[in-house]
């Protein structure tokens, strides 16, 4: 499938899970509902996906995981914050980086209307 399509896909269920739940509440519940959406419509998505770090050709499991990795091509990281920060954006890109994946999107659903809680990050 076209990763276009996929991406509106995945924003699609964003915006249904927001509209549904609203903010305030805890990350982890809105990563299980996005998680259900996606996979209820067919998409393959991997949730908390352990990502490696490779450092001179040493592949070390320093802790790092993927919200949602959708259709291995887009990585999905959720926040439910005051406001996303620039350390969100580097926390995404690094995601990107480690993956090889060069779509992202970073989604904060702890805001009134959702359009304000998302950027849309290309490697």
């Amino acid at each position: 499938m076209d990763t276009e399509i996929i991406f509106k896909k995945v924003l699609d269920y964003c915006f249904q899970v927001h509209s549904v739940l609203g903010p305030g509440l805890l990350e982890s519940a809105y990563e299980e509902c996005l998680f259900y959406e996606l996979n209820k419509n067919g998409l393959l998505v991997e949730k908390q996906k352990p990502l490696p770090l490779v450092y001179k050709e040493v592949k070390l499991e320093a802790g790092y995981r993927v919200d949602l990795l959708v259709e291995k091509q887009i990585i999905v990281e959720i926040k439910s914050i005051d406001a996303l920060a620039d350390i969100h954006l580097a926390q995404i890109l690094t995601y990107l980086k480690l993956s090889g994946c060069r779509l992202g999107l970073l989604v904060n659903f702890n805001v009134k209307h959702l359009k304000d809680g998302i950027k849309r990050v290309i490697l």
